[in-house]
This record gives structure tokens, C-alpha cells and sequence, in this order.
């Protein structure tokens, strides 16, 4: 019906993302049972939700009725105590993605550029693509974010710089000091974005309210979908000076976060019983997983966050011999690492299954 014709330039080059193989979906294809199923393909936590939020949303499911706070006031104080900001210094999104959206609608346009690692978190690409804007993609640095050759990268053209630390997908994060040192060096013209996903498996992350309060151009992406278990309530929120925040909530959308996920969020930030535990797991989970895949013969790198990153010959193929055996874990071909594999880190039972397969699966190529 040639609708192509119809549509917006650019939209027929856009990529589109491609989300983690639901577990329906391989148990279906592969004859599994869904039990049988272990997903480490989307950095989910494997613990489940926060025991708060679950309990903040079942006393809410009798007022689905009513349309959710438009200006999430409640979650905003809940956030804005929590890093004794301002209110007015927060927005929160439809997950994180929502608000790299957000900034490409403020700020990006076909004469503009954005810097970026090669192997950064994909959706930096799709967002500047989207908006006409130049990606200007770094090398990395034994797969970390080279800092000084992304400042190198800014040009007159460049609006925004993209740092994920820790990195999704090498899992690798750059010190505070060399974070701050790239806020202050930026001209006027650029904001930095620095994308905290996976921030709460730190020890200690760095903090750049003093260098938002100086005056510098930054704002920080955090995620209720990782370590606090609500990805399928899709809430995110940045924190920011409020003249940046004021204008992107000018471009949100109105009632853009539900009120299931308000409420759930607003309690889950508040559990920390929950937040220390799964970071103690995680960290379990990640020694367990760096040691068996090493000695599996796996070259793999623990980095700082849910997943391991590991290094394999052919990591498409080797990703669809483990959903043979019902794990799904995501092969890195979108982000031009071909021989790559990034394994979120389960439960105890989901480690001991994926190494197993592993082992089998090793065994095989042997023979």
C-alpha cells in the first residue's frame, strides 16, 4: 500500500532495538517447560520486585480508575529525599529511555552531533538516528568509555556526550574524579549525560550533584528496573538542574508514568533491606560465574554491574545452542561485538544451569 512513501525521511534507516527472547516464547519454540526457562538476557533481577513495592501497588489496585499523579509529586519528594535535591530538580520517565528521548526532542536536530562510545548502551544510536543528529561513536579502551577521546570528539555541532557507567554492555565504569574532570572541561554548549542504570551494584558511586549545583551541564539517568525489580512497570527518572528539567517536562508526554508504577517506586527506593540484599547476591553470583566460565575455558569479565561479559567464537550461534537448552542470554552482534556474550547473573539455580549447559554444550564442539 506504499506507506513507505508516506513516512518521515530517516525512519525507513531507523534500527530497531531488539529486546531479549521472551521465556513463552523459547519454551514454546524449543518444547520447554516454562520452569525449565532461565532468562540472562535482559539484566533483569532475579530476586523479583521490592517486597515494599508489591505491597504499595496491591493497596493501590482499587484506584486504577482515577488517571495517575500527572506530575508524579510523591515519587519526585521520594527521590528528591533520598539525594536531598529539590524536587524541581527531578523528572521521571516511562523507564530511562523515555528520557533520552526526552533530551533528543530538546536538543537534537540534523545539524547537531552526539558523542558516544562504539560499545555503549544501543539506544544512545537509535535516539540521535532518530532525531537526524549525528552519532560520533569513540573507540573504548579495554572496553571501557575513553573519556578524553570523547572530549576530543565534541565539535561546535556536538549537544550531547552519552557515558553509562557502569557500561551496558562491557560492564566496565569510570572513576568519579575522570567523570568530573569531563563535566568541567565541556564548553557551554554541550551536556553531559551520564546514564546510571547500574549504578546500585557500586559500593559507592560517584556523585555529581556538586558539579550540577556549580553550574555545570549534566544530568543523571537512574532506573527503577535493575537492582529494585519494576522493569515491567517501566519507570526511570534524572536528576538535573531545573531549567534542564523544566524543559524537558515541557516534551513528556501528560499521565506518561502509571500509578502502579509511582506507588512502587516511591516504596521500592525506600527498601533498603531489599537493596543491600540483592547487592550481596549479585555480587555472589557474579564471582560464581566469573570462576566457572574461567574455568570452562571462557575468557570473561566480571565488570560492575548484573551481568558478565564473555568472550566466544561466533556468539550469535553460541547464544542459540543455550536456548536449545532454555537459556537465554544476548549475543552483542548490534553492538559490533560479534564474539561476544553478556550473561546477566541469576538466581544460585539459574548459575548452576547456565554453567552446566555451558559445560555440555562445550563438550559437544569437543566431540
Amino acid at each position: 500500500m506504499e506507506y513507505a512513501k508516506l513516512a518521515n525521511a530517516g525512519v525507513l534507516g531507523q534500527p530497531v532495538y531488539e529486546p531479549g527472547k521472551p521465556i513463552e516464547l523459547v519454551a514454546r519454540d524449543y518444547e520447554l517447560k516454562i520452569s525449565d526457562v532461565a532468562k540472562l538476557a535482559s539484566n533483569e533481577n532475579p530476586f523479583g520486585p521490592s517486597p515494599l513495592a508489591i505491597a504499595a501497588m496491591q493497596a493501590k489496585l482499587g484506584q486504577l480508575q482515577l488517571y495517575p499523579d500527572g506530575a508524579c509529586v510523591e515519587l519526585r519528594s521520594a527521590i528528591a529525599n533520598e539525594y536531598k535535591i529539590v524536587p524541581e530538580s527531578i523528572i521521571v520517565g516511562n523507564g530511562s529511555n523515555e528520557l533520552i528521548e526526552l533530551l533528543g526532542h530538546v536538543f537534537l536536530g540534523p545539524e547537531t552531533e552526539v558523542v558516544m562510545s562504539a560499545q555503549a548502551f544501543i539506544v544512545y544510536k537509535l535516539v540521535a538516528k532518530l532525531f537526524g543528529a549525528r552519532a560520533v561513536e569513540v573507540p573504548m579502551v579495554n572496553l571501557t568509555h575513553d573519556l578524553q577521546a570523547m572530549r576530543e570528539a565534541v565539535t561546535d555541532k556536538t549537544r550531547l556526550i552519552f557515558v553509562a557507567s557502569p557500561n551496558n554492555p562491557t560492564g566496565t565504569a569510570n572513576s568519579e574524579s575522570d567523570l568530573l574532570q569531563l563535566a568541567q572541561s565541556l564548553p557551554k554548549h554541550v551536556i553531559l549525560c551520564v546514564d546510571e542504570a547500574y549504578a546500585e551494584y557500586l559500593e559507592r558511586a560517584p556523585d555529581l550533584r556538586p558539579t550540577i549545583a556549580a553550574g555545570h551541564k549534566v544530568i543523571c539517568l537512574r532506573t527503577f528496573s535493575k537492582i529494585y525489580g519494576l522493569g515491567g512497570l517501566r519507570i526511570g527518572y534524572g536528576y538535573a538542574d531545573p531549567e534542564l528539567i523544566g524543559l524537558l517536562q515541557r516534551v513528556r508526554q501528560p499521565f506518561n508514568v502509571n500509578s502502579l508504577a509511582q506507588v512502587a517506586a516511591s516504596a521500592a527506593i525506600t527498601d533498603k533491606d531489599f537493596i543491600n540484599r540483592c547487592r550481596r547476591e549479585n555480587e555472589l553470583g557474579r564471582k560464581r560465574l566469573c570462576s566457572g566460565l574461567s574455568q570452562l575455558g571462557i575468557k570473561t569479565y566480571g565488570g560492575h554491574a548484573n551481568f558478565v561479559l564473555c568472550e566466544v567464537t561466533g556468539g550469535e550461534s553460541f547464544s542459540k545452542e543455550l536456548l536449545k537448552r532454555g537459556i537465554i542470554i544476548r549475543p552483542l552482534n548490534s553492538y559490533n561485538m560479534p564474539n561476544y556474550i553478556r550473561i546477566s547473573i541469576g538466581n544460585p539455580d539459574e548459575n548452576e544451569k547456565l554453567l552446566l549447559a555451558v559445560e555440555e554444550l562445550l563438550a559437544e564442539k569437543i566431540e
